[in-house]
């Protein structure tokens, strides 16, 4: 039984279990309970505001990375929203963890970012070095309006692809939309179509960004707030943050007892919460003592994206192997983590095959001291045939699993929902 002990304004915990730490962070992920089966549009725009930042990535084995967060909490919903809700410019895009969408109440904290650092040194040698070109493009959209990169032609007739083989004119445009002088005003077939800061938040003024020091302070909670329970590592990673600016933050949120300390079993670190989360969790957790939920992620979910973060919760080691060569590759080319009932269990290599409607496990590999029973078995088959009829792709089969007994068990159950 955990310990409370209240001090000044809020109660500080002085130990909670780790089960207690991993329940924290799927409750303040999104995680807690089952999608309800009737997602709206405002649960898109919710989804990403208790987040403060959805990851895009433009890996398409299965649907793109922000799809598929969304589709990991929200269930059958539809991926258009997202679209919908960039054009609406009820969201915006930069650079936050990576590259990620972001709601737009939180531009103004990283405008006032993007303002004081955003002048990396690649970026800088990218305009050095072709400040004609570079002036040319932005002079073309403010003449001619909003483009995509694929409306200037590569000279070479090559078809560019990754960041080091772009063309001047992209190169251009993502040297811009660093700076804020152009933004995201939509995505066209998920291609980003650029347009000047001005006409896409016409309304807005460099002036109302707020400073620095209330930036990092708002980022901070929002970062705590989001993973339900921090280390200082942590927080400067969530958003990348500094982390001598975090740890600044952190010390004058402590001394102020603005947060909650969490003694986590086996953690040598303080672990860090906001009261609001943690009220939110133990009001959850009243009505449902432990997460009855299984899911699939993407290998950029916000819950997972920081990999130690992953290992010191979920004691789940995991890399994203497209990124090896195909000799080093353990587990397969594009894996996805199962999350089941507050545990990462799994983790899949899979693809969907659209044009044939079918969605392929080519391996599903198991952590040690899993219960591989019928009961497992029923709930995977559940969410892998809804993953699979989200991605309209919805014959299910699957190639290899480990341990191989448990393949005909998977079979079978595939084989009752025919």
């Amino acid at each position: 039984m955990e310990q409370i002990y209240y001090i000044q304004r809020f109660r500080i915990m002085q130990s909670i279990t780790l089960q207690t730490a991993r329940q924290l962070a799927i409750y303040a992920q999104g995680f807690y309970n089952s999608p309800r089966n009737n997602a709206q549009k405002s649960d898109v725009k919710q989804t990403i505001k208790t987040l403060g930042a959805l990851q895009i990535d433009t890996i398409n084995i299965v649907a793109r990375a922000p799809y598929f967060s969304l589709w990991s909490r929200l269930g059958d919903y539809d991926a258009d929203w997202l679209n919908q809700l960039l054009a609406e410019q009820s969201l915006f895009e930069y650079w936050a963890h990576a590259a990620c969408f972001i709601p737009i109440e939180d531009y103004g904290l990283h405008r006032r970012i993007q303002i004081e650092q955003w002048r990396l040194p690649w970026y800088q040698h990218w305009y050095d070095n072709h400040k004609a070109e570079f002036d040319a493009v932005l002079a073309h959209v403010k003449k001619n309006g909003a483009v995509k990169s694929s409306d200037f032609k590569r000279a070479d007739g090559k078809k560019g692809g990754t960041w080091w083989d772009w063309k001047i004119e992209k190169r251009a445009l993502e040297y811009w939309f660093t700076s804020g002088e152009l933004m995201i005003s939509k995505r066209i077939n998920f291609q980003r179509v650029y347009d000047l800061k001005e006409r896409v938040l016409p309304n807005w003024r460099d002036s109302d960004a707020p400073d620095l020091e209330t930036v990092y302070r708002t980022l901070v909670l929002k970062s705590i707030a989001a993973m339900g329970l921090a280390i200082s590592g942590w927080i400067a990673d969530y958003f990348r943050l500094p982390k001598k600016e975090v740890l600044k933050t952190l010390k004058q949120l402590i001394s102020e007892n603005y947060l909650l300390e969490l003694k986590v079993e086996g953690w040598e670190d303080s672990a860090w919460a906001l009261p609001e989360i943690w009220e939110g969790y133990q009001t959850a957790q009243k009505q449902n003592p432990d997460p009855r939920f299984t899911t699939i992620l993407s290998p950029f979910d916000s819950l997972i994206w920081d990999r130690a973060r992953t290992s010191k919760l979920f004691n789940f080691d995991f890399t994203i192997e497209c990124y090896l060569p195909a000799a080093k590759r353990k587990y397969g080319y594009f894996l996805l983590p199962v999350l089941h009932d507050g545990q990462l269990i799994a983790r899949m290599d899979s693809k969907s095959h659209r044009a044939d409607k079918k969605f392929e496990v080519k391996s599903l590999y198991f952590e040690p001291g899993v219960a591989t029973d019928y009961n497992l078995a029923q709930n995977l088959v559940s969410t892998f045939s809804a993953c699979a009829a989200w991605h309209k792709s919805p014959e299910l089969f699957i190639e290899k699993c480990d341990p191989p007994e448990f393949y005909e068990t998977l079979q079978q159950k595939i084989a009752q929902r025919e």
